[in-house]
């Protein structure tokens, strides 16, 4: 059993209370855009990271987390990228390898919306955590945290926190 956090458009900032809402999870799960690699470096001293680089991360995110991710967890076979798409709307670049071999979760982040849905035809779950930083249309900072064990995901929980105002220095 593993217990996952997953993020995604930190956009070069964490709130300090997103650690808390991830103080009992195993693992760290970034789908994109976290905007510097110092947002990375923090998430991993925390918890041990897998993430992907998004289109607004530089070279020195880009170095060290990949386009794609495709790995196992328990005995769940996960893709990760940034910009997926949703079932029904995949984008082109994922159509044919979803296609030909379907994840059993497909992690996807770039729209700063959360949602999670099961994609009946190809038969796996999709999630995107929505947009946990600063920057972008979004109101509401957002983040999930769930449960992988065996073949089986379950115990999902959303952290929501309304997106601050005004920054004072480091909330």
């Amino acid at each position: 059993m593993k217990r996952i956090g997953l993020l995604s458009d930190t956009h070069g900032f964490i709130h300090p209370r997103l650690f808390a809402f991830f103080e009992n999870v195993d693992e760290i799960w970034h789908s994109g855009d976290f905007g510097n690699i110092e947002i990375a470096d923090r998430l991993a001293d925390f918890r041990p990271l897998k993430g992907v680089y998004g289109n607004i991360d530089g070279q020195d995110v880009r170095v060290v987390y990949p386009l794609h991710e495709r790995f196992k967890c328990e005995d769940v076979n996960v893709w990760m990228t940034h910009i997926g798409g949703y079932p029904g709307r995949y984008e082109k670049y994922v159509m044919p390898e979803i296609f030909r071999h379907p994840p059993d979760l497909f992690i996807s982040g770039h729209s700063h919306i959360l949602k999670v849905m099961f994609d009946k035809k190809l038969n796996f779950l999709h999630m995107n955590p929505g947009a946990a930083g600063l920057k972008g249309f979004h109101k509401v900072l957002t983040a999930l945290r769930f449960v992988v064990d065996g073949k089986n995901m379950r115990d999902l929980e959303i952290w929501e926190m309304e997106k601050p105002k005004k920054l004072v220095h480091e909330l």
